[in-house]
């Protein structure tokens, strides 16, 4: 039993640290293509570089530090909960949370290093928020785990 959780600790560990290098790999590439005159615009998405202050639909702007603490609190919570319930999650489950957990930790790092949050994807087909790689990865993986939880509960 040890070493299962140890294998799924490490597997969870592993992940994280995974979609962090690859997050912030992409999104400063990106950002750094983008200053250096990259442009792409289509009827679905535009590329438009916008520093955010607050959260989504600028919510809480220029509440950093409420921001920061949110953040570390959700990642400190979700990480206390694996550990307690690492027994019951599968490497689906820890492979989602571990995306949702990077997301947070992405837009984190930029609210601590930089002061804001860098978006750079624009939906041009709607009416919605610029939005980040980070950002994507926690909206995809939070409907993924809403999704396996009611699916969990259909059975």
């Amino acid at each position: 039993m040890i070493s299962t959780n140890r294998t799924k600790i490490l597997f969870f560990l592993s992940l994280f640290v995974f979609f962090i290098i690859a997050e912030l790999f992409l999104s400063n590439t990106l950002v750094t293509f983008m200053k250096d005159g990259l442009t792409f615009s289509s009827p679905i998405f535009k590329l438009h570089y916008l520093e955010n202050t607050g959260a989504a639909f600028n919510i809480f702007r220029d509440a950093r530090e409420v921001l920061i603490i949110f953040a570390s609190s959700v990642i400190t919570l979700i990480f206390v909960y694996v550990y307690n319930h690492l027994h019951n999650l599968s490497a689906n489950a820890l492979f989602w949370i571990a995306m949702l957990c990077a997301g947070t930790f992405g837009n984190l790092h930029e609210r601590i290093s930089i002061g804001c949050v860098r978006d750079f994807f624009e939906l041009t087909c709607i009416n919605f928020p610029v939005f980040n790689i980070s950002d994507i990865m926690i909206n995809v993986s939070v409907i993924v785990l809403i999704g396996m939880v009611l699916f969990q509960r259909s059975k």
